[in-house]
């Protein structure tokens, strides 16, 4: 979750859509969990052999962080497994504090080290060297295929299809506001652009691929049901500030934001609208990874989720029958590793019905997020959008090539096809109808 270094060059590419080539390959592959509670007594012996260590980046306090406590613990009492079977690291900062953290859980006794933010990556595979026995899986990596290790695992979810349903959701509630006359630029001046487009914000933590990817794909949401609408990004800098989120979100709102989304991990954007909604402002939320009904109770429509039970079950059981985890793993509404939380009360009428639709299509595969018919790129459709997959380090300054990846195109069949070249996201294309701040939120 910190910088991902392998995708900023990446963005660039994909501005001027232009290829670099590499060389190597990477494809994001899956597993079909065997698990069953009849185990077998060899079954029964290799489970109670299982030791899980979890590196958080925060704890049961952030919703990103819980929504990894939740689905271990869930996977963990579907499986059968004890509570003195993992041990916790809570709160570990993205820096040499980690590789401590791993080295003390290998010290335990661990054989399967688990990470949940992108900033542990560099420190994790470091002990992944050293210990060749114990696996590793770092949450939202990019260069495990690269690595040539096979004890150190990719893994993410396809967020961007809950977030792009979110935007559906959110969509369904500005077109009832315009159909009904509650929002027009007659009443609501500061709520709608020169050219007649409704106003919406969200709330990015940094201008990474992962942010983008999701931001775009909540917006296409929006649009595939409510077409002019416009979009302003602010960024805090941040994963988890209560405080600049709830910043960010009131100034988005100031400007005439009528729905503000967010990737970001704490309450702090739908506490904001909650309380400007209050003050009698036309404004809801769309949140990230947890259920904020309890935060904003009127101001909430729904939260984007990754489910993260489907991931944590199919990775135990395989250490559990002696298989191997894949090395990249990204699933999505197909396999329930995504989903959107409870409606909220204020939703517009047919939602259910409208995100029961949607998300019919996405299992089917008849809708593809990034279907290039449905958005452009200074004015033009895309084509070609090389990815280049080598990871680079950029802390001196200048990239330097740290893994040698690929150059691979993502737009195949008339769509970007996201997290099938790794987990990690790489769609970085800034499409039209979608402005970002230049500044974050001091």
């Amino acid at each position: 979750m910190k910088k991902l270094l392998g995708i900023v060059l990446s963005a660039v590419m994909l501005f001027s859509l232009a290829a670099c080539g590499a060389t190597g390959s990477s494809e994001a592959a899956s597993v079909t969990s065997g698990a069953t509670q009849e185990s077998s007594a060899a079954d029964t012996t290799a489970a109670s052999d299982l030791k899980i260590g979890v590196i958080l980046v925060g704890d049961e306090t952030e919703g990103y962080s819980a929504a990894h406590i939740n689905g271990i613990k869930a996977a963990a009492e579907k499986l059968g497994l004890s509570d003195d079977q993992i041990v916790w690291k809570y709160k570990v900062p993205e820096s040499a504090e980690c590789s401590d953290a791993a080295e003390d859980l290998v010290g335990q006794g661990c054989n399967l080290i688990i990470s949940n933010s992108y900033g542990h990556q560099s420190y994790v595979v470091e002990v992944a060297e050293r210990y060749p026995d114990v696996t590793f899986v770092s949450m939202t990596g990019d260069f495990a295929a690269l690595t040539g290790l096979s004890n150190f695992k990719n893994a993410f979810t396809n967020v961007y299809e809950s977030r792009y349903v979110s935007g559906v959701v959110a969509g369904m509630k500005v077109k009832e506001l315009v159909e009904s006359g509650t929002l027009t630029p007659e009443t609501q001046p500061d709520s709608f652009t020169a050219d007649g487009k409704v106003k919406i914000g969200y709330v990015g933590a940094f201008n990474y691929a992962e942010v983008v990817s999701g931001y775009t794909a909540f917006f296409l949401g929006v649009q595939s049901v409510y077409p002019d609408v416009a979009m302003e990004v602010m960024y805090t800098n941040s994963w988890f500030d209560i405080d600049k989120e709830g910043a960010a979100a009131e100034a988005l709102i100031a400007n005439g934001c009528v729905i503000i989304g967010q990737h970001a991990d704490s309450t702090g954007a739908p506490a904001a609208t909650q309380k400007q909604k209050d003050a009698g402002k036309i404004c809801y939320s769309v949140g990230y990874n947890i259920d904020m009904l309890e935060t904003a109770p009127t101001a909430a429509l729904t939260s984007a989720t990754n489910v993260w039970e489907v991931y944590y079950e199919e990775a135990f059981t395989a250490m559990m029958n002696g298989e191997e985890i894949p090395t990249d793993w990204s699933k999505g509404y197909d396999d329930g590793a995504v989903a959107i939380t409870a409606l909220g009360p204020e939703c517009a009428e047919g939602t259910a019905e409208k995100v029961a639709e949607v998300e019919a299509a996405l299992k089917d595969g008849s809708l593809h997020v990034f279907d290039t018919s449905k958005f452009t790129v200074g004015g033009q459709t895309v084509t070609t959008a090389p990815i280049d997959l080598t990871y680079y380090d950029y802390s001196t300054g200048s990239p330097v090539a740290v893994y040698e990846g690929p150059t691979e195109e993502a737009i195949t069949d008339g769509y970007f096809s996201e997290s099938t070249l790794r987990s990690a996201p790489y769609f970085a294309l800034r499409i039209d109808g979608i402005t970002e701040d230049a500044e974050p939120v001091a």
